[in-house]
């Protein structure tokens, strides 16, 4: 998935447009180290930490 792809993405998650960018790329780095650390699929490895992060804007923000 291109950086770009990602940071729309995150976007539509709920992720602020201005951090959106460095967010996708960062994201994308760790989907590499998850996939290659783990012998599994980077595609399968991203879905996993988008699950986590939609999960997380998700939540409650007044605790």
């Amino acid at each position: 998935m291109e950086i770009s792809e990602l940071a729309k993405t995150l976007v539509a998650l709920g992720c602020p447009a201005e951090k959106s960018a460095e967010m996708a790329a960062q994201l994308d780095k760790r989907a590499r180290q998850l996939a290659e650390q783990k012998g599994r699929p980077y595609e399968a490895a991203l879905e996993h930490l988008l699950t986590l992060m939609r999960q997380g804007w998700a939540a409650p923000k007044n605790l």
